[in-house]
């Protein structure tokens, strides 16, 4: 048990500058990039919004349930519910700012692998979400 904690410990130790690093950069976009900022890149096509929203969603990162309260925002502003779809996919699922401290945790492949995965799903998710509600309505 000792050995264990002992390795925990060093492997929580190593991992801690990346941390912090995450830490701070998820600070920084939620202070600085706002819903009033991000609803002037949506709204130039269907396609261009998933797009954008995947994007966005995908460098700024956070809590996932702070992005349906920032997805909900944008609504009412006006913004599309094709980028709404793909900004919360993304924002949940694709971790840039996380890619080094997963990478360090996971490995490189499975990092990357991962987030590929996640950037396609995002993009047929989020597209197709919108199409199957239009059906339903």
């Amino acid at each position: 048990m000792k050995k264990a904690f002992i390795k925990a410990s060093l492997g929580f130790f190593s991992m801690t500058p990346m941390i912090v690093a995450t830490v701070a950069l998820v600070g920084l976009m939620q202070v600085h990039v706002t819903p009033q900022t991000l609803s002037k890149l949506f709204g130039h096509g269907d396609i261009l919004d998933v797009l954008t929203g995947t994007l966005v969603g995908a460098v700024s990162v956070g809590q996932g349930i702070l992005s349906y309260v920032i997805a909900g925002e944008l609504i009412e502003q006006g913004v599309s519910f094709y980028a709404m779809s793909a900004f919360t996919l993304a924002w949940v699922t694709i971790g840039l700012v996380q890619i080094p401290a997963e990478a360090s945790v996971f490995g490189l492949r499975f990092t990357f692998y991962r987030n590929v995965l996640a950037l396609i799903s995002t993009l047929l998710v989020s597209y197709f979400t919108v199409i199957s509600l239009e059906l339903l309505s």
